[in-house]
């Protein structure tokens, strides 16, 4: 006999006795029963699946090592290599006067990079552009971030940073 049916049986619900399957025992009170097991069957489903989902997402998100991976430390600033300043064409027969500096670590050594892929990177994203487009300061100022990203994987970690020298629009 399963332990519910153990406990429940002999207890008194509105003055009829419960017996271990007599003709005493309500209909009601017997679909009573597998109602509340069922439900705390599907609490404990439902528990279960929240937890795992729960872990699953901190696995994800936290990765294997508990938290993030630890952080490369900032490099270290060396010498500014500068770059002659050169005129782009721009868009609707205008021009840019282009003037670099690139801000080399410490990594980079005595000897100095090249700077032809810096200004042929430097010509590919400011060429073509309208003068209204590369006179506006936020933009400058993204056109600039993207050069300085395209430099430090251009020139694998040698150049961390890159100043503009001389920017005429005609």
């Amino acid at each position: 006999m399963p332990i519910e049916q153990r406990v429940v049986s002999g207890a008194k619900i509105g003055g009829n006795k419960i017996g271990g399957g007599s003709a005493s025992s309500t209909p009601a009170v017997e679909a009573e029963q597998p109602a509340k097991k069922t439900r705390k069957k599907l609490l404990l489903v439902v528990g279960a699946v929240v937890l795992l989902a729960g872990g699953a997402a901190a696995y994800l998100l936290l990765g294997k090592g508990g938290g993030e991976p630890a952080a490369e430390p900032a490099p270290v600033p060396g010498a500014v290599l500068t770059v002659e300043p050169v005129s782009l064409n721009l868009a609707e027969g205008h021009y840019l006067r282009l003037g670099l500096a690139l801000q080399l670590t410490e990594e980079a050594g005595e000897e100095a990079p090249d700077t032809a892929r810096a200004l042929d990177l430097a010509i590919a994203l400011f060429s073509g552009r309208t003068v209204a487009e590369v006179s506006d300061p936020a933009t400058r100022d993204a056109l600039t971030a993207e050069l300085a990203h395209q430099l430090a994987e251009a020139y694998e970690g040698e150049v961390m940073d890159v100043y503009l020298t001389n920017y005429v629009t005609q």
